[in-house]
């Protein structure tokens, strides 16, 4: 029968209160798993064991503020013997904590001195929710400033959160993690410095991410869009213009004991002709190099090429090539040209050598075929033309007294997306004798495996580049885990070859090693290798000829801002010019590590070797290089090394070097340099090379592509004291108005620029009528552009708290308390269409905004995650602003009371049976 009267008195009671008091949360009659910001109700059944009627007092009480019983006090009337159920509405805040509750009731027994208490347990689910708003942002800054834009983020959830912080281009003032508790909002700031020297308007978008750490939610990301204008501003150029540099150097050196010097110059350019970048130049002029040449000296070069679409020329100096077998590199003096069509390519050049006194001319001709999009068939004729000064054309050993006829074929196909192969067939023809070359080489990429190898030979009579030789080079890697490589390479160099005389070969070498990486950590690499290596001088008297077999050890680690390269080769040398084996080790380490916007470089190796003339020869080598960039302008660069080991003597070797170089105007640079060296061939004479350079980099026109624009308007008086002598600003030009404020900018580049006016020459509460600077397109030959100057309005106004209060005796009314309402704050945002402010205002207090433009305003009020409670009747206001005008706003905030209507009498439930 109880069960009976409880779903009568649910039936009928609940849904009167429901909408006799509008409620906007839905009532739910249940005590675990209730979400904040909703209404429920529990209920509990109170007994009147007696014989006579009861009348009861009964107080509610929670455990937690933020746990509300919408009707906290009630008297209830228990006949005798009977039961009655009493139900407790209750209200969970939106902030209340997850968590369990508990729920008590205070019954005392009227006239009676009868205490006696009920409790009961509810459960709050956690909620996690976080409100992220752009609050304010400039419209616009000028380079150089820094762009300040601030946020809104609001937890809006029932627990606190951790917060994390990231943005990809700015600072955030209030670090990288906040916490929020439940209900709590702050303003987040981030900053970003503009670049000074910007050259262009430009809009800069500054990001800022928000994320709960302990939530799955997806990060939430707001954008601050802001116009950058530049406080020196670069015009776009009425002709187009090619970059060249000009280069004056000073040079001295002392050189084997002899000292010359002497003045250089050059002349580089590099650009294209017309702005669609079609007609591409590029030239050098370099006058004789007062010194001799040396890898760390200009030698004497002129030269000039264009191309265009599928053309392209060459005149002068460079280093001229045919195929491998033929001509690999001749550097001479000479012409070459080519045409590239769609699928054909045929070309030529004529070259003179500079440094290689056995060929006089040189003239080939190839044409190209494409076979596919990584595919190709060139075939193509070289033609050698001896000198006819009475020396007979040599080639190691193979006199020869006529022209040499090169005919040659090569190939280049992708058999698939993972496997390559390449290779050249050359024939050589003279007066009396015969002979061929031919080359390959493959190379594989697949997942676990690369590699490559190459193979050329050539036979005793044939003259091209190699002659009488043969040569083969490879490697391969196989990873064999995520952690583990297996390597191995092979070298062994061409014995005879036709090389420049301005160079000399280095030693012959065969090389063979195989090993196993193991990489035991990310920045951590370690390697072992066991391997074979043969060194023969290619000069007399030779200095070393060994063959080696060695093992090595290799640790290449990373230590903070340390990078450290360990190694160590144990090996037995069998030394070829003395007759003797003997050991020979090496333990090398390199330290290198960046600090203060300065790179350093440490080395050092110690060796015992059987190598040279001497068996267990002591060998220290110890060497440091130091580069700073002070600045973008600056920077310098310092090296010393002891010495290098005799198999390096092909090379022109540093052993101290200190470079300095400065820009001292936008296109003056300034260059000072000092080295002694181990020019090539030589074991131990130094020489000493400085030089003191200056450049000069300008561009030069050589197509005018457009005209002069001019910018002109009037400022109209809309009310205000004055238009004249308002200066206004147009990139780098200036304009004061006249009189009746009308202004014009002449020869002005075309472009995109910002019109800006000086506030300083205005009265302080004038405004334009249009939003300024205002970005202006001057393409044409004359642009107008008017605006008028009025009197700024502003709103102003205050955000009010009123309670509805319902005085009718059926209903119990019991507001919250008011302490933790000091947080709570709307977002007040006015917007012109064009422009859109906005402000953070706490309930109670005032606001305003001023400077703003006559117009049309829409003031609109953002409840930024307030309290359902709280009822902003009237949200959007329409404000029609005069110039100088005032308006005030009233925004009423109300806090509506949630109330239960009780019937007259209570139910009762008792256990009686009825009886019809």
């Amino acid at each position: 029968m109880i069960k009976n009267w409880v779903l009568l008195y649910l039936i009928l009671l609940f849904p009167a209160l429901i909408f006799a008091q509008k409620q906007t949360h839905d009532f739910v009659n249940k005590k675990d798993s209730l979400l904040p910001g909703t209404s429920t109700s529990i209920s509990f059944t109170i007994q009147n064991i007696s014989a006579e009627q009861k009348i009861y007092n009964i107080r509610v009480e929670t455990s937690n503020l933020h746990i509300i019983p919408i009707s906290s006090k009630n008297e209830l009337t228990v006949s005798g013997g009977e039961s009655s159920v009493y139900i407790v509405p209750l209200r969970i805040a939106a902030k209340a904590p997850q968590g369990k509750y508990i729920i008590t009731l205070h019954i005392s027994e009227k006239n009676s001195d009868n205490i006696f208490t009920q409790s009961s347990e509810i459960t709050v689910l956690g909620s996690k929710k976080l409100s992220f708003t752009l609050l304010d942002s400039p419209e616009f800054i000028k380079a150089g400033e820094t762009i300040t834009a601030s946020f809104l983020l609001k937890n809006s959830g029932n627990s606190t959160q951790q917060i994390t912080l990231e943005s990809k281009n700015a600072t955030i003032s209030e670090g990288s993690t906040i916490s929020l508790s439940a209900d709590e909002a702050k303003i987040i700031t981030i900053r970003k410095t503009t670049n000074p020297d910007l050259g262009k308007n430009e809009f800069q978008n500054l990001d800022l991410t928000a994320y709960s750490s302990d939530t799955f939610k997806e990060p939430q990301t707001v954008y601050a869009s802001v116009k950058i204008i530049p406080v020196k501003p670069v015009e776009e150029d009425i002709f187009h213009r090619l970059p060249v540099a000009a280069t004056l150097s000073f040079i001295g050196m002392r050189n084997r004991g002899a000292y010359d010097d002497g003045f250089q110059g050059e002349l580089y350019g590099k650009g294209s002709l017309n702005e669609q970048n079609k007609d591409l130049l590029e030239f050098r002029a370099v006058t004789p190099n007062p010194v001799e040449f040396n890898s760390f000296t200009q030698y004497e070069e002129y030269f000039i090429n264009y191309k265009r679409n599928n053309f392209f020329i060459h005149l002068g100096d460079k280093t001229y090539s045919s195929s491998f077998l033929t001509e690999f590199a001749r550097y001479g003096r000479g012409a070459e040209i080519r045409f590239d069509l769609k699928r054909i390519t045929i070309g030529g050049f004529y070259n003179h050598p500079r440094f290689f006194r056995d060929i006089k001319d040189e003239f080939n001709v190839y044409s190209r075929l494409k076979v596919g999009k990584e595919s190709e068939i060139t075939a193509g004729y070289l033609h050698k033309i001896p000198r006819q000064d009475g020396s007979n054309f040599s080639f190691n050993n193979i006199a020869l007294d006529s022209r040499v006829h090169l005919p040659y074929l090569t190939g280049k196909f992708q058999l698939n997306k993972n496997f390559d192969i390449s290779g050249e067939l050359a024939y050589s023809k003279t007066n009396h004798t015969e002979g061929n070359a031919f080359m390959i080489q493959a190379q594989g990429n697949y997942k676990k495996f690369t590699g490559n190898i190459m193979y050329m030979r050539a036979s005793p009579q044939f003259t091209g580049y190699f002659t009488n030789t043969n040569t083969l080079n490879g490697n391969l890697q196989y990873k064999l885990s995520k952690k583990i490589n297996i390597l191995a390479h092979y070298i062994e160099d061409a014995r005879n070859f036709q090389r420049d005389a301005l160079l000399l070969a280095a030693p012959y070498r065969k090389f063979f090693q195989y090993g196993i990486s193991y990489r035991y950590m990310t920045k951590g690499v370690l390697m072992f290798y066991n391997g074979y290596q043969k060194y023969e001088d290619r000069l007399e008297p030779k200095q070393f000829d060994y063959d080696e077999s060695f093992f090595k050890i290799s640790l290449d680690q990373q230590i903070g801002i340390f990078q450290l390269n360990l190694q160590s080769q144990f090996g037995t040398t069998e030394n070829h010019l003395t007759g003797f084996t003997g050991k020979s080790s090496f333990h090398t380490a390199n330290i290198s590590f960046e600090k203060f916007k300065t790179s350093f470089n440490l080395y050092g190796s110690y060796a015992i070797t059987s190598r040279y003339l001497m068996q267990n020869q002591k060998q220290i080598y110890y060497g440091a290089r130091l580069i700073s960039r002070f600045s973008e302008k600056t920077y310098f660069s310092l090296f010393y090394q002891n010495n290098y080991l005799p198999e390096e003597y092909f090379n022109d070797r540093n052993l101290f070097e200190v470079l300095f170089h400065q820009q001292l105007l936008p296109g003056h640079e300034f260059d000072v340099s000092g080295r002694y060296t181990l020019q090539r061939g030589e074991l131990g004479n130094k020489d000493f090379i400085f030089s003191l350079r200056y450049t000069l980099r300008f561009n030069v026109p050589v197509k005018k592509i457009a005209e002069y624009t001019t910018l002109s308007g009037n400022i109209n008086n809309l009310g205000v004291k004055r238009t004249d002598g308002i200066r206004l600003i147009l990139g780098n030009h200036l304009s004061v108005t006249d009189k009746d404020g009308n202004f014009i900018f002449k020869n002005i580049a075309p472009g995109e620029y910002f019109l800006e006016i000086d506030r300083s020459t205005t009265e302080i509460n004038d405004i334009p009528d249009i939003p300024l600077p205002a970005a202006v397109s001057l393409m044409k030959k004359e642009n107008i552009f008017n605006f008028g100057l009025t009197t700024a309005a502003h709103i102003q106004g205050s955000v009010r708290l009123k309670e509805l209060i319902d005085n009718q005796t059926r209903f119990a009314q019991f507001p919250l308390k008011n302490d933790k309402r000091k947080k709570d704050n709307i977002i007040i945002e006015v917007s012109n269409g064009k422009q859109t402010y906005r402000k953070l205002c706490m309930i109670g207090e005032n606001f305003d905004f001023t400077y703003l433009r006559p117009g049309n305003w829409m003031v609109k009020i953002y409840r930024n995650g307030l309290d359902k409670r709280y009822k902003i009747p009237i949200d959007t206001f329409q404000v029609i602003l005069k110039p100088s005008e005032t308006k005030n706003i009233t925004i009423n905030v109300i806090k509506q009371q949630t109330e239960i209507k009780y019937q007259q009498e209570p139910i009762k439930v008792g256990y009686n049976e009825i009886k019809n």
